[in-house]
């Protein structure tokens, strides 16, 4: 299942500077996965110590947050878009 992913520009030092990249995975896990796999070292910045995706980082499937789909078992289909947005604070 080809999905594209869209890579927020402080992790495109991973990508070979690429702000998209396509990938086939069944679902957001199996992503960030597959993203480890084809670009080493992009998980430890995805991913904390448990494996789990970091509280700051915001990924969506087709624009709807995945914490209120099933986080990340959340299902992708061919030519889903997942975007990942760290998350921007300010005073």
């Amino acid at each position: 299942m080809a999905v594209q992913v869209l890579i927020p520009t402080p992790l495109q030092k991973f990508t070979n500077d690429e702000a998209s990249v396509n990938l086939d995975a069944a679902s957001v896990a199996a992503l960030v996965e597959a993203l480890e796999g084809r670009y080493p070292g992009i998980k430890a910045r995805l991913c904390d110590d448990s494996g789990k995706l970091r509280r700051f980082l915001n990924v969506y499937v087709n624009s709807e947050d995945i914490r209120f789909l099933d986080n990340d078992a959340t299902v992708l289909s061919d030519g889903d878009e997942v975007s990942i947005v760290p998350a921007v604070a300010g005073g």
